[in-house]
């Protein structure tokens, strides 16, 4: 296979690449095109003057169709020239077999270089008779057969170029499916299972354009091998030659640009790494600026990059290339067309996202409440927030949707500490409000997933019509789940009821009853309340 790629390098060195060469120099003005008698793409003689009423390009045209109109007979005589006097001139009229074509006066000649008419009369038959023998000679059999053969030839070694291209991408994409198992990669897996194979589509890419390129050069160059197909092989050239020196021009000219765009974007991110530096401090707690909180540095952080490399974009973008071109022109309106009639919800959701994430209303891992859903945080983002519920369901809200609504926080203000759990029951007034207690904190204390070195805390929320309202509030460990702690502590409440034989349900008043509902002050502490040492009233 080395062997091969050996050949096919040859083989492209071998491609006749000389046939698109010109000598250089100065392009010649639109008008001084029309005014050059131009014969097998090569420059004969430019008009300057008027002769009669005809223009030089007129003269020019003329004398094209005057050429067209010779025969092959005509061609096997040589130029001749005759020297004479038209419109009161000296004039030099050149034939062809006694065909007269062309007509050279003194007003046509250069005065830079100071020769005579006739002089320059047979500079211009020496050229067109050279012409006339290269045509002549292109002509013959013996040269359509030469150049048939040619054309055979660069057909063979392009079709072998186009055999070894097709075997090397095999060759290439065999030798990636079998690389050993026990080699080790100067990448990880992950990145080269994703580069191997771009890098084989790279290859095998750049074999086709060898391709292709060597096929434009064969076509032209035996284009260019026979008289009725010359004008077409040099179109083609001239084309390839003008479109390469174009985009080598234009490569030229943006490297200023590119460079400096480099350097704006070298600055740009010397700057982002310095800010990055800076705010990873003040998130360890290492560093403090008045206004920043270590738990907002994140966000912050990817805002002051946003902001920074929209900066440099923007003085970056005139530097560009192309960047006053119609297509970045329409790329620009199609992005702000796009901005415009998306902005309003994106914009609305951004915003309350940077209003939660700086009122530090809600953070990663906190329980809270929105609407009907509870669940732990698990992303606070720029658009949504994510939270996981007690049934292991994700729930996206929209930042807006938080914003607007409200939010109940079950996390403890206390960092690093659980989440506050609370209950309630009702009971009727004639069981005692102390015993109650009790039994509450009794369940409490059977109760696992809570942190016991938090004592219960049981409150008397309301005195209805029928029954008082009592709320039992516990705190759980970091890390415990609220659904399972509450299904526990209000199995726990129920037998400790049970077990005291207080009913829990809320009595509905129906008729009057006999006796006053109340707890006399001998029944105020039943088991499990205990009576203290000492009243306090």
């Amino acid at each position: 296979m080395k062997s091969g790629i050996y050949l096919l390098s040859g083989l492209l060195l071998l491609i006749p690449l000389s046939l698109f060469s010109a000598e250089p120099r100065q392009s010649p003005t639109p008008q001084e095109q029309a005014r050059t008698l131009t014969l097998l793409n090569q420059p004969v003689v430019m008009l300057q003057a008027r002769f009669g009423l005809t223009t030089p390009e007129e003269r020019v045209q003329r004398i094209v169709k005057q050429l067209r109109a010779l025969t092959i007979t005509d061609l096997q005589q040589p130029v001749t020239t005759q020297l004479l006097t038209r419109y009161h001139q000296q004039a030099v009229v050149f034939s062809i077999n006694q065909k007269p074509f062309m007509v050279l006066v003194q007003a046509d000649l250069d005065e830079g270089d100071d020769l005579t008419l006739t002089q320059a009369a047979e500079e211009v038959r020496q050229r067109l008779e050279n012409l006339r023998l290269s045509l002549k000679e292109q002509y013959s059999p013996r040269y359509i057969l030469t150049s048939v053969a040619k054309s055979l030839a660069g057909a063979a070694a392009l079709t072998l170029l186009i055999v070894l291209c097709w075997r090397l991408a095999r060759w290439l994409m065999r030798s990636d499916i079998a690389r050993p198992a026990n080699r080790k990669p100067l990448l990880p897996a992950s990145v080269h299972s994703f580069i191997g194979p771009l890098r084989i589509r790279t290859y095998q890419t750049l074999l086709v354009i060898i391709c292709l390129g060597a096929g434009y050069v064969w076509l032209s160059w035996v284009l260019r091998m026979f008289p009725y197909t010359r004008v077409w092989g040099m179109d083609l050239g001239n084309y390839a030659l003008g479109l390469l020196q174009g985009v080598g021009l234009a490569m030229l000219a943006a490297l200023p640009g590119l460079f400096i765009v480099t350097v704006i974007f070298l600055i740009t991110a010397f700057v982002t790494r310095i800010i990055r530096l800076v705010l990873r401090r003040v998130e360890h707690g290492n560093l403090h600026i008045p206004g920043l909180h270590p738990a907002t540095v994140g966000v912050t952080r990817r805002l002051i990059s946003v902001a920074i490399w929209l900066f440099a974009l923007s003085a970056a973008y005139p530097f560009l290339p192309g960047a006053n071109s119609l297509a970045f022109k329409g790329i620009s309106v199609f992005f702000g067309l796009m901005l415009t009639l998306g902005s309003a919800g994106i914009m609305n959701h951004a915003m309350s996202g940077l209003v939660l994430t700086y009122s530090r209303a809600l953070r990663k891992g906190d329980v809270i409440r929105i609407n009907d859903n509870e669940g732990v945080v698990t992303e606070v983002g720029m658009l949504s927030t994510k939270l996981v519920t007690r049934e292991n369901y994700e729930v996206t809200v929209p930042n807006a949707v938080v914003v607007s609504g409200k939010i109940t926080n079950l996390s403890a203000v206390i960092k690093g500490a659980g989440v506050n759990l609370t209950t309630s029951v009702t009971i009727g007034y004639d069981t005692p409000w102390r015993q109650v207690h009790s039994m509450l904190e009794l369940a409490a204390s059977r109760t696992r997933i809570i942190d016991h070195q938090e004592p219960p805390l049981v409150r008397q929320l309301a005195l209805m019509d029928w029954y008082i309202a009592y709320e039992l509030q516990v705190r759980l460990p970091p890390g415990a789940s609220l659904a399972a702690a509450r299904t526990e502590l209000h199995s726990h409440i129920q037998d400790v009821f049970n077990e005291f034989g207080v009913q829990i349900m809320s009595p509905n008043f129906i008729a009057q009853p006999e006796g006053t509902v109340g707890v006399k002050p001998e029944n105020w502490f039943p088991p499990p309340a205990r009576k203290p040492d000492q009243d306090v009233s």
